[in-house]
């Protein structure tokens, strides 16, 4: 006799293939929609499922988990940041967390670099100015930019991402400079040609550009705060893929206003979906949805993911991306 199939709710869309895979091999209950769940139906799901495919955009918290049902005993996370679960409190109730690392390194790194020229090249500006319909032709002062070659590159977190900035900014000629909770190792360091700074407040004040690359936990939240904002030069430009909570929001934006930042480009926000309302006026803020990682390969990769930690879970053992204590 076949054995039951473990029940799998997937709390957003997620693509075609990672679906129509998810159905063929377990019990899963898919969206109809896109939009995300509301709390009362993640509790539902959390009652139903032996297993829920969460997100970002579900926040399981520890009164959630509470009204878990006996059955949930694994939340397989479709993306590699799981801040927006209460880990500790999962496991308090015999629920693994897994993630899907490693993943989105290369696209996020993309679009580190994409931000960077944004910003430095003035891009949104020109696009306005076409998109308008207001260019008067080519002049020799208009939208004048600035080269990434030669820039001090402050990369704030130094993990997968941040190694992989590293190498694309090596390769426009940038200056690599990292701070990270822990030291790489002398050959990784010397392969990357990076330079340790132990003191966060001397790197800021230092670099030209500063990326943020660090995960989203007690110890990194407004990491960048008002004080060390301060510190960086006025033509300074900060970016963020990571988390928005690392920068306190309302002092960069007050700094952008008012001169003291040369510019931004940002991809997470502290402040809801679109951050604070004052930077989409600004004319040197790019500012994209959180698509750092919105490739079709890598979306494909993250649910191949969550679909080996399910089905290995499922065989009895641990998942290979279980989330453990010293990740938190």
């Amino acid at each position: 006799m076949p054995s039951k199939r473990l029940s799998v709710v997937v709390t957003r869309r997620l693509p075609e293939v990672v679906e129509t895979r998810l159905t063929e091999l377990f019990d899963a209950k898919l969206r109809e929609d896109d939009r995300p769940m509301t709390r009362g139906e993640l509790v539902d799901a959390m009652q139903e499922a032996d297993v829920l495919v969460s997100t970002v955009t579900d926040r399981i918290d520890a009164g959630l988990i509470g009204q878990a049902g006996e059955k949930l005993k694994l939340i397989a996370n479709f993306g590699a940041g799981f801040d927006h679960i209460d880990v500790a409190t999962a496991r308090s109730r015999g629920i693994l967390v897994s993630n899907t690392p490693g993943v989105v390194t290369e696209d996020t790194a993309d679009m580190v670099l994409a931000l960077m020229l944004g910003v430095t090249r003035r891009i949104q500006e020109g696009m306005k100015v076409m998109q308008e319909g207001s260019w008067q032709g080519w002049a020799p002062t208009a939208l004048l930019g600035g080269r990434l070659g030669g820039r001090r590159l402050g990369i704030l977190g130094m993990g997968r991402i941040g190694q992989a900035v590293a190498r694309r900014a090596a390769a426009f000629g940038m200056q690599v400079h990292y701070h990270n909770r822990h030291r790489l190792r002398p050959e990784i360091e010397d392969a990357l040609e990076a330079t340790y700074w132990e003191s966060l407040d001397q790197m800021v004040a230092r670099m030209d550009v500063i990326s943020v690359n660090c995960p989203s936990t007690p110890s990194t939240y407004h990491l960048l705060n008002a004080r060390r904002l301060q510190l960086m030069k006025p033509s300074a430009v900060i970016v963020n893929t990571s988390r928005g909570e690392v920068i306190d929001e309302n002092a960069l934006t007050r700094m952008l206003k008012a001169g003291q930042l040369a510019g931004a480009g940002l991809d997470v926000y502290e402040q809801g979906l679109a951050g604070n309302p004052e930077l989409r006026d600004m004319p040197n803020v790019v500012m994209l949805p959180h698509m750092g990682s919105a490739t079709q390969e890598g979306r494909v990769e993250m649910g191949e993911k969550v679909i080996i930690n399910i089905k290995t879970f499922d065989d009895g053992h641990r998942p290979p991306d279980q989330v453990v204590p010293a990740m938190l």
